[in-house]
C-alpha cells in the first residue's frame, strides 16, 4: 500500500501542477499576437521588446524567436521558430511521462498487493488449516484491498494524463498556426487585420 499511497501523491501534485501551469491565458495570451502587430507595424520591435515577449509566454518565445531571425529570410525564420517549439512542446509536456507512468504501475502495484495478500491465505491455510475463515478473510480482504487502491489511483491518472496531452496538443496547433501567420505577415504572403 505504501508505493500506491506514494503513487496517489505524486499523481495529486502532478496534476495540481499541470493545470496551474497549462492555463491557456499563460500559454497563449490572448493580447500577446495583436500587440506584436501594433509593434511590427510602427517599428516598434526593437531587443527590449523582443526579450519581453519572449519571456511573457511560450507563446511570446516562439514568436519572438521568429522574429529575431526575420531579416535572415523565411527559412532561417521557419527553422527557428520550429527550434524554440521543440524546446516549448517539451516544457509544455513536463510531468506528463511520470503521470502515465504512475498510471501503469499502479495497478500493477495492486496486483502485486493481491498476489502477497493470496500468498498469506495460503500460508495460513498451511498452518492452520481451513476450518478458521477469520484468517483466510483476512488475507483476501488484503488482496482486494490493495487492488481497488491501485485502480482508484490509476484510473484518474489516467484520466488527467490524457486530458493533458491534448491540452498540450491543442496549444502547439494553436502557436504552429500563429507562428506559420507571422512569417507569412513579416514577409509579404498576407496581411493582419487587427
Amino acid at each position: 500500500m505504501l508505493p500506491i499511497i506514494l503513487c496517489s501523491i505524486g499523481a495529486m501534485g502532478i496534476v495540481a501542477e499541470r493545470f496551474w501551469t497549462l492555463q491557456r491565458k499563460k500559454i497563449l495570451p490572448p493580447e500577446l499576437v495583436p500587440l506584436i502587430w501594433k509593434l511590427a507595424k510602427k517599428g516598434g520591435l526593437d531587443d527590449a521588446t523582443l526579450r519581453r515577449v519572449k519571456s511573457s509566454s511560450p507563446l511570446g518565445a516562439i514568436l519572438a524567436s521568429g522574429l529575431v531571425n526575420s531579416h535572415h529570410g523565411r527559412e532561417m525564420m521557419k527553422v527557428s521558430i520550429e527550434e524554440t517549439g521543440r524546446q516549448i512542446v517539451h516544457d509544455l509536456e513536463r510531468f506528463l511521462n511520470t503521470l502515465g507512468t504512475i498510471a501503469s504501475i499502479t495497478p500493477l502495484l495492486g496486483l502485486l498487493g493481491t498476489v502477497v495478500g493470496m500468498i498469506k491465505v495460503f500460508a495460513a491455510i498451511m498452518i492452520h488449516g481451513v476450518g478458521d475463515p477469520g484468517i483466510l478473510a483476512g488475507g483476501i480482504s488484503e488482496a482486494l484491498i490493495t487492488t481497488a487502491a491501485g485502480l482508484t489511483v490509476a484510473i484518474p491518472s489516467l484520466i488527467f494524463h490524457r486530458y493533458f496531452e491534448r491540452l498540450v496538443d491543442e496549444y502547439v496547433l494553436n502557436m504552429e498556426e500563429e507562428a506559420l501567420r507571422l512569417i507569412d505577415v513579416m514577409h509579404g504572403d498576407r496581411e493582419f487585420i487587427e
